[in-house]
């Protein structure tokens, strides 16, 4: 029995409908940007396996990190102890991110990195005696994670319709734009005594289907919020560490967000960790005499000191100039190919922010996650040797940061020889 076989039997993937599911690819090797397969094809994998491998595969140096930290301690509980992967990191990551950030509080994934913020939120007010501001501003089409705080902040959609009903109470807007500015902070502004907090993905919606839109309206949205004391949280998950071509996207906001929640790319596609990060105002509010105005929050594997050495070697690798170099090429050819095709009578949209691009497939029906669009795509791209995981009809490169030009321009070609055949 293969490995295909063996799969089928035992296992359940995530975001598949097991009746009918395509086959399992069965992977046994990365080398840079390559997946290997058992018949040692070589996939180009261009959405860095749900974004979070910035430095390309089996990256030698963070491997061995992560080797001398599994000799050296392999974890530890994180109540009443430390350790000094998780201090270092802290040390390393608060002076990076936009803004004033104090204090790191560690989980271990995306989704519960939202969880942590959105408590932290809710139990700011509470501690002051506020219990009115229970309700959180969101947009409409975002996607903040699986776990049941962040569905509800999510946009409605397939991944939530089944939970609906006991999701909790969110004012959702539209992505802000010139012409829709002004009506949005009156909305936030008649809001303003519920509101406990407003969360965002800075200029990228991601699962939402790569939606764009301009720093300087998400800009307007912050202020307004800030003036009337609603905490700001900037959920860069996906767009922190690089993606947007700066190392996270607020920084090309003038107005800076209250928290941060980070993963993904934090340890380099290595292993699991997430951090969620607040400044000074909000760690304060949890500091008295009364034991209940602590966060008792926390899970087995807070701060695991190999994920700690993961990330303080990704971390270096990110502030190498080679890598911000590197950013900046992808980047430019991602610009350059966007411009070539943008006029192609398939392509509805195209859409570009730092090194993730996306294009719109013209199908004569709405975009959807349930394209039947996806499939054709996903395994035509496949058996040209390149990972892409489309949402619906639209696809998207967001490739490891040592990507070639030339593996660039193989993944390019293609997509232009799909729109013809396809």
């Amino acid at each position: 029995m293969n490995l295909q076989e063996r799969d089928k039997k035992v296992i359940w993937h995530p975001y598949t409908q097991m009746k009918g599911a395509l086959p399992q690819l069965p992977i046994v090797k990365g080398d840079g940007v390559y997946l290997i397969d058992e018949q040692g094809k070589r996939y180009i994998d261009a959405v860095s396996s749900w974004w979070v491998n910035i430095h390309g595969h089996a990256n030698a140096r963070i491997a061995a990190k992560v080797s001398a930290q599994l000799l050296q301690l392999e974890h530890v509980i994180f109540a009443g102890f430390t350790h000094e992967p998780a201090v270092l990191l802290a040390e390393q990551l608060l002076p990076l991110l936009p803004g004033k950030q104090e204090k790191v509080f560690y989980s271990d994934n995306g989704s519960t990195a939202v969880e942590v913020a959105l408590k932290m939120t809710f139990q700011y007010w509470s501690n002051q005696g506020n219990t009115s501001r229970k309700k959180v501003l969101a947009f409409k089409d975002a996607y903040h994670g699986d776990t049941f705080g962040a569905m509800s902040v999510s946009g409605r959609s397939i991944f939530t319709d089944a939970f609906n009903d006991l999701l909790f109470d969110v004012e959702f807007i539209d992505l802000p734009c010139k012409e829709n500015i002004e009506n949005l902070q009156s909305i936030i502004c008649s809001l303003q005594s519920e509101l406990a907090c407003f969360i965002f993905e800075p200029l990228i919606l991601g699962a939402g289907g790569m939606q764009m839109y301009e720093a300087v309206y998400l800009d307007k949205l912050i202020e307004v919020c800030q003036e009337n004391q609603i905490l700001c949280i900037a959920d860069e998950v996906m767009t922190g560490f690089g993606r947007t071509g700066t190392y996270f996207a607020c920084e090309q906001l003038n107005s800076k967000p209250d928290l941060f929640c980070l993963s993904k790319g934090l340890t380099g596609g290595t292993m699991p960790l997430g951090v969620t990060t607040c400044n000074e105002k909000i760690f304060e509010a949890f500091l008295s005499d009364d034991k209940l105005k602590t966060l008792y929050h926390g899970h087995s594997f807070t701060a695991n000191p190999v994920a700690c050495a993961a990330s303080l070697a990704s971390l270096a690798i990110l502030l190498e100039p080679q890598t911000l170099a590197n950013i900046k090429r992808i980047e430019t050819q991602h610009s350059l190919f966007r411009d070539k095709i943008a006029g192609h009578s398939k392509v509805k949209t195209i859409r570009q922010t730092g090194t993730i691009i996306a294009i719109e497939w013209q199908t004569g029906e709405s975009t959807s996650y349930l394209s039947t669009l996806r499939d054709k795509l996903y395994t035509y791209f496949l058996s040209k040797g390149i990972v892409l995981r489309p949402l619906g009809n639209i696809i998207y490169i967001l490739p490891p940061y040592i990507i070639t030009n030339e593996e660039l321009a193989y993944i390019y070609s293609t997509i232009s020889r799909a729109l013809d055949d396809i």
